[in-house]
C-alpha cells in the first residue's frame, strides 16, 4: 500500500546533526524500497477553485507558517501500522510538529 506522508513545520532549527539523522533515515528506506519519494514544498503555492463553472486561482500562502506543510513523503508500506511507525521515525528524528498519513488510492 502506498501513503502519503506530510510534514508541517518543526520546532528543530536545522544543523549537521538533522541533515546527518535525515540522510542515513532516507538512505534506509531507500534501500528498503519504501521510499518512493520526498521533497520539500514552497511556501506560498497557488490555489485553484471552480463555482459554477468558473475557475479563480489565487496566490499563497494560505496558512499561518506554522500550519503550512513543507514537505512529503511517498511510501510503500505493508500496512497503515508500517506507516505510522516510519512516521513516528521521522518526527523523532525532525522534534516537534505535525504530521498526516493518508493512504495513495491508485488505478
Amino acid at each position: 500500500m502506498r501513503y502519503l506522508m506530510t510534514t508541517k513545520s518543526s520546532s528543530r532549527t536545522p544543523d549537521e546533526s538533522l541533515f546527518a539523522e535525515m540522510g542515513q533515515f532516507i538512505e534506509e528506506l531507500t534501500a528498503s524500497g519504501a521510499l518512493l519519494a520526498t521533497g520539500g514544498l514552497e511556501p506560498d503555492g497557488l490555489r485553484v477553485t471552480s463555482s459554477d463553472g468558473e475557475i479563480t486561482v489565487t496566490d499563497g500562502p494560505f496558512a499561518e507558517a506554522t500550519e503550512a506543510v513543507v514537505g512529503f513523503a511517498l511510501i510503500e508500506a505493508r500496512s497503515q501500522e508500517e506507516a505510522v511507525e516510519l512516521a513516528r521515525r521521522f518526527r523523532k528524528i525532525v522534534g516537534d510538529g505535525e504530521s498526516e498519513i493518508r493512504q495513495v488510492f491508485t488505478q
